[in-house]
């Protein structure tokens, strides 16, 4: 009997695995998180864009193309030192966040995030903190992952075809599928582009990049046949198959790097003299550059208890954090409490990016329920306020539970919809939710 549950159990754990990309809101608020941060990032530094990574940086193109001749790195900010390229760059890589943030066409945007992500960061190592090295890594997971099945214009787009089939009472077209003149274009385009990389030796000396690069670019092309042609056969089931694997594995090393670097941060702090007598946090307090509000940094360094209390926390709740995956209730306070932490470095450090970057990497352990509860908080208030400004606020579809489109409720954009949910999905796990 033993062996036969343990079979079972098996083939459960592979069906979960297999038939449904987990942690749908999970990835969704971490696409979100991080393709803002970079974008208002992106955004504060326009002003100061040439001297941080352009023609007028103090390191210059030459000596950046030096050492990425040493290091493998990749950027493609190193094909040109115009000044033309650079701007190029600078605004699709703007674009590109901004477009992943709401979720069109993900995949591309993703990948086109990713890649200006790297090619900016690389082109000035020197420039930067933690929250850009986590952004960096960050970025070449989305690419691998489902992230825009909720709160994305794509989900909504796909809600609302399938929304349009159901109140017209029939089946979805077996094949030809809708025609798309978008995609393909930008397949052709991106295509050219990365055969030209290619060619000229630009794609940095990894393997990896490339191969994740051809990689994607090939299966948009398989995905986009059979979606075309087959959108509802076996080549489909099996593509969504290895997507959901592929997703999921991602979401699980997203997970695993959070936890690296909280327990990581914590067990080094224990090392340090100043961690252990509790008066770590009172010295960054004092430093001009970390003080954006001095009357605020001198009131919470002023009180020794306070100082010892925070600092302290910080390191039981780093080192603990990944010990308590396994108990929804201590890592749900614990998320808490490292949240609040990244928001005090914002405010009293003056670190917005950083937080909100760390913020974003904690996202992936919020819990299921309270991401759906604020996404219908977040719907209903678009409503109330379209309301208000007089457009009118549709009234709910048959089968929507808070009149977004979607069936369920709380997808898309902010809640404007979402893509149909598999029997067997996302019923939120222990470790995400």
């Amino acid at each position: 009997m033993s062996a036969i549950s343990f079979d079972r159990k098996l083939a459960l754990g592979i069906q979960r695995v297999s038939g449904a990309s987990l942690g749908r809101y999970q990835s969704a608020v971490v696409r979100i998180g991080f393709s803002a941060t970079y974008l208002f990032f992106l955004l504060r530094e326009y002003p100061h864009r040439h001297e941080m990574y352009g023609p007028d940086s103090p390191w210059g193109w030459d000596m950046a193309r030096q050492l990425m001749a040493t290091n493998d790195a990749f950027s493609v900010l190193m094909w040109s030192d115009g000044t033309v390229w650079f701007e190029t760059v600078y605004a699709v890589t703007i674009v590109s966040a901004a477009l992943l943030m709401v979720g069109w066409r993900t995949r591309t945007m993703s990948v086109l995030f990713m890649v200006g992500v790297l090619s900016v960061q690389n082109r000035s190592i020197f420039i930067g903190d933690g929250g850009d090295n986590v952004i960096h890594l960050m970025a070449i997971y989305l690419v691998l992952t489902r992230c825009a099945q909720v709160w994305s214009l794509d989900a909504w787009r796909a809600a609302r075809a399938t929304a349009g089939h159901a109140r017209s009472g029939s089946a979805p077209p077996e094949a030809p599928g809708p025609r798309d003149v978008i995609g393909p274009a930008l397949w052709t385009v991106l295509g050219v582009v990365l055969a030209t990389g290619t060619l000229t030796d630009g794609l940095g000396g990894t393997w990896w990049l490339p191969a994740l690069l051809w990689s994607v670019w090939l299966g948009q092309a398989v995905w986009w046949v059979v979606n075309r042609y087959t959108p509802h056969g076996e080549p489909r089931v099996l593509l969504d198959v290895l997507a959901n694997l592929l997703h999921n594995a991602a979401l699980l090393v997203i997970m695993a790097e959070v936890c690296l670097i909280y327990a990581t941060a914590g067990w080094y702090k224990i090392q340090g003299s100043r961690w252990q007598d509790g008066t770590a946090i009172y010295y960054p307090l004092k430093l001009d550059s970390f003080t954006p509000w001095p009357a605020l940094s001198d009131i919470v360094a002023s009180s020794g208890v306070v100082v010892m209390l925070v600092s302290y926390l910080t390191v039981v709740v780093q080192v603990a954090f990944p010990f308590t995956l396994f108990n929804r209730r201590v890592k749900n306070v614990l998320l808490v409490a490292m949240i609040g932490e990244h928001m005090g470095i914002a405010v009293l450090l003056g670190l917005p990016f950083f937080s909100m970057a760390m913020i974003a990497a904690d996202a992936v352990f919020l819990p299921t329920a309270f991401l759906v509860w604020l996404g219908g908080r977040v719907a209903l208030g678009r409503r109330r306020l379209f309301a208000r400004k007089g457009h009118g606020a549709a009234p709910p579809q048959a089968g929507d539970s808070d009149g977004t489109g979607a069936p369920g409720g709380s997808g898309g954009l902010a809640g404007s919809g979402q893509e149909a949910v598999r029997p067997g999905g996302d019923g939120g796990h222990t470790l995400v939710g």
